[in-house]
């Protein structure tokens, strides 16, 4: 597609340029329209559309990046309401008005809509960076730190587009990027990727354009006619691979401007229960997915039993009471069922046993006669029915048999118009049967497409196998901050923006991938770093008394903000006393007459260190020395006061559930449990955390990030705070 975009050269339209880079989308541009001219787009077929807002439109429909306009009806008309707000923007009398505005609404928020990058983050990041000067006086002051947090996370995500853009349409340093040539020998090649020479190669690897998306099509797929859905079995919650499966089917249906639902698989009432479904939903819900519709698998029980009997008079399936052992080793060995070849009267009459539940009943399944000799084995007739007399989670005791997945979903996906069924790779043997099921049963063949499954280092991704956990009291449950589940690592203080955006960076490419958890986490501290309030705790064994001879008689109190660079994370309070509690391994550390500084204090120099016969130090005496450099010490520390006002702590540190990267296919995951997962250690915090509400997230200076698991209370009953780990730090029960 060949567009060309046409601009007056003192006005270019930055938030159409940068999206365009963004996208991906090829565009020549020419810069000589007379000044005032609003922008102008050209389109192959030699239609032209004109104005910012109308052209930004147009890019986030045709863009292939995840949502950039093509969202549901709400969020949409959000966007639009912000490339409204951002002409405000170049208005001169409002643009602080306007910065005050938007600083207030991202206080919590990761993107001005949802939770991916939109045209509306792209107009006003464009709005701002085109003030130049204005803006850059702004963003180093402390005056809009929301708004500050949030354009320095898209400049930084995308750097080198939009440096680029910056660089060669403001003809300034962009954002803190060299200056580059010329914009008239740039405006070209800036918009255009393929006009580069050789020696640019490298100078493209690593931009945006580069990094996995889920630019990919779905086969035969048409706009505005794709259907799609995510298909859960409600046996345990939904997990980390889970999300993969419906982010990407969430993807597809706003890319290709279709209809998402959500369908329980609820064939199987052992494993099955009304807490997983609210659970699944909820979890759903918490991942941002839009759809249209739930349905479940059990609402089309009776077309499924009459298909069965249809089958069955037509000679395509026969009931069979082979014994299960047995029946598995003649599907490997390609050997007939000595039932294959019964009547239909006689399987009708087997039939009848199994839908009463009988003894007789019981013994039997029905089988797909499909081909016993294939070399794909998933061929080789296919249970479709099984007798369970436990009762469905939804319908009672109304059935005895239930259908099997293989067979009830290529039904179900047809009788609900579904166009594209995503399956991950693990399914592909098992695609030629789905195709083959539907054939015989004379429904519409629906397209299967196949992804990757994600799979997680130390991870177990088996429901079977995370019930086993559970059942054996391994975890507190299946939000248990060890398990994979998303309500397990949003437990553990993983932020759900971190989960979609790494999720959203696998693509749908179709290899097998082994990811390390590092990734995710290290995506996470990114976006808790900058607004995550701090806070001082001391451990409490072993803890040591810093007495500073010339300190405070009385105590004193300071306001101090809790994030020196976020206004908005607000201010506590902190005691300055004569003695002070210190860490045992800080104090350790310390030698005599050494100057060290105290975080938030200054300097002090330790005069004498006390020693136990074991060598341990006890107690420190010293001065302060408030008139010293902290450029000069070794050591900067972070204290306690010595008052009865500190609160308690548990501090609770996580490893993972197994000891291997990767367990071989034939391995038993019992045999490399990990004997030790959780580790808590009592601690001493300030008094400012008695207002810490159950799942803020916070930083203990030099230990790491937490979140609140169990708020204050009463002073007999420690806050309880989860270590969150952020990408590099080793744990300490390694």
């Amino acid at each position: 597609m060949e567009l060309k975009l046409q601009f007056a050269g003192d006005s270019p339209p930055l938030s159409v340029i940068a999206a365009a880079k963004i996208a991906g989308i090829s565009i020549s541009v020419d810069s000589t329209l007379s000044s005032g001219s609003p922008p102008t787009l050209s389109l192959s077929n030699g239609m032209k559309l004109q104005g910012t807002n109308v052209l930004l439109r147009y890019l986030g429909r045709v863009a292939s990046v995840p949502s950039l306009y093509q969202r549901d009806a709400f969020e949409s008309s959000q966007i639009d309401e912000w490339l409204e707000y951002s002409s405000f923007l170049s208005s001169g009398p409002a643009f602080e008005g306007a910065c005050n505005y938007i600083d207030g609404y991202l206080l919590h928020r990761t993107f001005l809509v949802g939770h991916n990058l939109s045209i509306a983050d792209i107009a006003i990041w464009a709005g701002l960076a085109g003030t130049e000067k204005r803006w850059e006086s702004l963003r180093k002051s402390k005056k809009y730190q929301n708004l500050v947090r949030w354009f320095n996370s898209i400049s930084s995500e995308y750097d080198a587009v939009l440096n680029e853009v910056t660089a060669t349409f403001l003809g300034k340093k962009g954002l803190g990027k060299p200056v580059a040539s010329k914009p008239k020998e740039k405006d070209q090649k800036a918009l255009n990727p393929n006009a580069k020479n050789a020696n640019d190669d490298v100078a493209e690897k690593g931009k945006a354009g580069s990094r996995p998306t889920f630019e990919v099509d779905l086969p035969e797929a048409e706009v505005g006619k794709v259907r799609l859905r995510f298909a859960p079995e409600p046996s345990g919650y939904l997990h980390i691979g889970h999300s993969k499966a419906a982010l990407l089917n969430q993807y597809f249906a706003q890319r290709y401007q279709g209809e998402l639902i959500v369908r329980f698989d609820d064939t199987n009432p052992a494993k099955e229960s009304n807490e997983f479904v609210d659970n699944l939903l909820k979890d759903i819900a918490t991942l941002g997915i839009k759809y249209a519709d739930v349905t479940y698998t059990s609402d089309y029980f009776p077309k499924l039993m009459e298909l069965a009997e249809k089958l069955i008079w037509e000679g395509k399936a026969y009931v069979d009471d082979t014994p299960r052992e047995q029946m598995q080793k003649e599907r490997m060995d390609g050997i007939e069922s000595k039932c294959r070849n019964n009547s239909p009267e006689e399987n009708m009459k087997l039939w009848k046993e199994m839908i009463s539940g009988s003894e007789r009943g019981l013994m039997c399944c029905v089988r797909g006669k499909l081909d016993m000799q294939d070399p794909n084995k998933s061929l080789r007739d296919p249970v479709y029915y099984r007798c369970n007399p436990m009762p469905h989670h939804r319908i009672g005791s109304k059935y005895k048999v239930y259908p099997t997945y293989d067979f009830a979903c290529p039904f179900v996906d047809a009788e609900e118009g579904i166009t594209h069924a995503l399956r991950s790779s693990e399914y592909h043997d098992r695609n030629a049967q789905y195709y083959r099921i539907q054939e015989d049963m004379g429904v519409r063949k629906v397209h299967i497409y196949e992804f990757s499954r994600l799979n997680m280092v130390y991870t177990l991704l088996s429901k079977r196998k995370l019930l086993w956990f559970v059942q054996n009291g391994h975890v507190e449950g299946w939000d248990d901050a060890r398990f994979p589940t998303v309500q397990g690592i949003v437990r553990r203080g993983l932020q759900i923006e971190a989960l979609i955006q790494f999720i959203l960076e696998q693509g749908a490419s179709k290899n097998l991938n082994l990811m390390e958890w590092d990734k995710l986490w290290t995506i996470n501290k990114k976006i808790i770093d900058p607004v995550c309030p701090r806070h001082t705790a001391v451990i409490e064994q072993r803890r040591v008394l810093l007495t500073l001879t010339d300190g405070p008689e009385e105590p004193f109190v300071r306001i101090i903000p809790r994030h020196k660079k976020y206004e908005g994370a607000g201010d506590k309070a902190t005691t300055y006393t004569k003695s002070i509690w210190i860490d045992h391994a800080d104090a350790e550390a310390i030698s005599a007459n050494e100057e060290i500084t105290l975080m938030d204090w200054g300097n002090a120099i330790v005069k004498e260190i006390k020693k136990d016969q074991d060598g341990n130090v006890t107690q420190l005496i010293g001065v302060l020395h408030l008139q010293g450099s902290v450029k000069t010490t070794k050591l900067k520390l972070t204290w306690l006061p010595n008052t009865s006002e500190l609160v308690t702590l548990t501090l609770v540190e996580f490893d993972y559930l197994i000891t291997k990267k990767k367990l071989d296919e034939d391995e038993n995951f019992v045999d490399v449990l990990n004997p030790c997962t959780k580790k808590e250690v009592a601690a001493l915090g300030d008094s400012n955390m008695r207002n810490l509400k159950r799942n803020e997230i916070l930083q203990l200076e030099r230990k790491g990030y937490f979140r609140c698991d169990a708020p204050f209370l009463r002073p007999s009953k420690p806050i309880v705070l989860y270590a969150i780990p952020d990408g590099r730090q080793q744990s300490l029960l390694k």
